[in-house]
């Protein structure tokens, strides 16, 4: 049985958290495009953090509970809870 390195757990947590880090990228860069942000609201990076962190969260809980990754609830959830981060760092009620 081969041994994994480093460089293989780095590739497998990297493709682990890709999605996480696509779906954050792009609430921050096309949410600045298409709305605009309220008076008050945190920088683009600040938000694209807290969408990636809680992005991962669900990536890590979808693993747990399904047993595996890539699964498609999984990514459902992944891009209800990022939206709902996004529209709570935004401070989406007050508009």
């Amino acid at each position: 049985m081969p041994t994994v390195g480093f460089l293989d757990f780095l590739h497998h947590l990297l493709n682990f958290v890709a999605p996480a880090a696509f779906v954050a990228l792009c609430l921050g860069l096309f949410g600045r495009f298409a709305l605009r942000p309220p008076a008050g609201s945190p920088r683009a990076w600040v938000v694209m953090l807290i969408v990636f962190a809680v992005g991962v969260g669900v990536l890590g809980a979808g693993l747990v509970v399904t047993g595996r990754d890539g699964a498609m609830l999984t990514y459902g959830a992944l891009v209800i809870a990022c939206a709902t981060a996004h529209w709570i760092a935004w401070r989406g009620w007050r508009r």
